[in-house]
């Protein structure tokens, strides 16, 4: 197993792109990041610079693909490997009507062949390693029985790492939103996966909203890919290293900021938009005093002709205001309770 995947945060479509990443950086050095989803066509046809352009202090980072075409997508992998990506994976999962009309993403759990066909032929382009993140099923499938054969194609043609999201995708009748909560999850499902394919690395993904909900999959799969909750409470980042790759300490938001410091400069300098870059921190600093004035400082300001760094100056600042009102009010409650 690549250590890396013992801890992932998830490929989100408009969430993790690159100055994400480099954010999430400054809070774990260990766990394994995703681009969102890029599609072979947009690659081979677009703004390659635009669309897989990424900073080297993001590494270890995997790029998504979306595709269905095995040409296209060896091609595709052969560029992820010359621009310097440590892993391509592939998008079996995402249920938009995008995807569907294209014939990639969760439809795919549908012809566990293909997938293995385009898997194949990246793996022959490229001697990057080559992953899958699927769904359980689509629709009206039985659930084990896409979810084995989807695998077992992909293993014989070399495939070793699955990250499977425990539930079903339907793809009539449900929005890509309510994809992501409505499907029932099913946990054990995977970790039957896991224990009929042992040699295989898996990772399960979906519904998981806390560290220690996390640790205790790790008892059944090897790892675990947190999305939503990692983005919205990025904070949380700060102890992945310690609880899962065996670091001697968290990593504070306080320290996260002056890590990405230079980053956001550099980023400004080039002419690059503050809201790009502070629409990721938004909730860095959930549950501490000070953090609605965090969020609305980094939202208002942020927006304003020429800012810059100073924004991000402002709003530290009323989260240590705020956190020193919040201690002299514990103080003198503590004194008054000695008097």
């Amino acid at each position: 197993m690549t250590p890396a995947h013992t801890f992932s945060v998830a490929p989100m479509m408009d969430w993790t792109d690159r100055h994400c990443r480099a954010f999430h950086r400054t809070l774990t050095r260990r766990a394994l990041l995703y681009t969102e989803m890029v599609t072979s066509r947009a690659i081979i046809h677009g703004d390659q610079d635009k669309l897989l352009g990424f900073s080297a202090i993001e590494h270890p980072v995997a790029l998504q693909l979306g595709g269905s075409d095995p040409d296209e997508l060896a091609a595709c992998a052969k560029i992820a490997e010359a621009r310097g990506y440590d892993e391509v994976n592939l998008n079996c999962g995402c249920p938009s009507d995008r995807v569907q009309s294209g014939s990639f993403g969760a439809c795919l759990m549908r012809e566990p062949q293909l997938v293995a066909d385009c898997m194949q032929a990246m793996a022959e382009a490229t001697r990057l390693p080559m992953t899958v993140k699927c769904r359980i099923g689509v629709d009206d499938q039985d659930e084990q029985a896409a979810l084995f054969a989807l695998v077992e194609a992909c293993a014989r043609a070399g495939v070793k790492t699955f990250i499977v999201h425990a539930r079903k995708a339907w793809l009539k009748g449900l929005s890509p939103k309510e994809n992501r909560d409505i499907p029932p999850l099913n946990y054990d499902l995977v970790y039957a996966l896991k224990r009929a394919y042992p040699d295989l690395t898996i990772s399960i993904n979906g519904g998981i909203g806390t560290l220690e909900a996390a640790q205790a999959h790790l008892d059944h799969v090897d790892g675990v890919m947190l999305g939503r909750v990692a983005y919205h409470e990025p904070a949380l980042l700060g102890q992945v290293d310690r609880r899962f790759f065996g670091a001697d300490s968290d990593v504070t938001p306080f320290e996260a900021l002056e890590a990405y410091r230079p980053y956001m400069a550099a980023q400004l300098e080039a002419g690059v938009h503050l809201p790009a870059i502070t629409r990721h921190m938004l909730g860095l600093m959930h549950g501490l005093p000070g953090a609605r004035a965090f969020r609305r400082i980094l939202t208002v300001e942020s927006i304003r002709p020429g800012a810059g760094i100073e924004v991000l100056d402002e709003a530290e600042a009323a989260v240590h205001d705020a956190m020193n009102a919040a201690s002299a009010r514990r103080d003198a409650y503590a004194e008054s309770l000695r008097v």
